[in-house]
């Protein structure tokens, strides 16, 4: 029994050592892995550049009078908040924009 519990024992290490090692290994890889794709998107990219904003989609004009009365309401609504002080001027203009375009 005592022989048969020191080959377990010695497998245990053994499997234990190899799993540490192999795992080493593999987050060495991809480090390595992370830091040629980083150089390699530094090259494809100037320093500092940043791609363009989508350009924004036509505006439409409404179909009916009644989507040109919701959007006016919706203006009401916004100034309103604006007023209240809810919204800066900043986020005023930016909700405005989406409405209208």
């Amino acid at each position: 029994m005592p022989g048969l519990l020191r080959g377990v024992a010695r497998t245990a290490v053994v499997a234990g050592t190899a799993t540490a090692v192999s795992n080493r290994v593999s987050r060495r890889q991809q480090g390595r892995w992370a830091a040629q794709a980083e150089e390699q998107q530094a090259y494809q990219q100037p320093q500092g550049y940043q791609q363009p904003p989508p350009a924004p989609a036509p505006a439409a004009p409404p179909s009916t009078a009644d989507e040109m009365t919701n959007k006016i309401d919706q203006l009401k609504q916004l100034g309103d908040l604006k007023a209240q002080g809810i919204l800066s001027e900043a986020e005023f203009e930016e909700q405005k924009r989406r409405l209208l375009a």
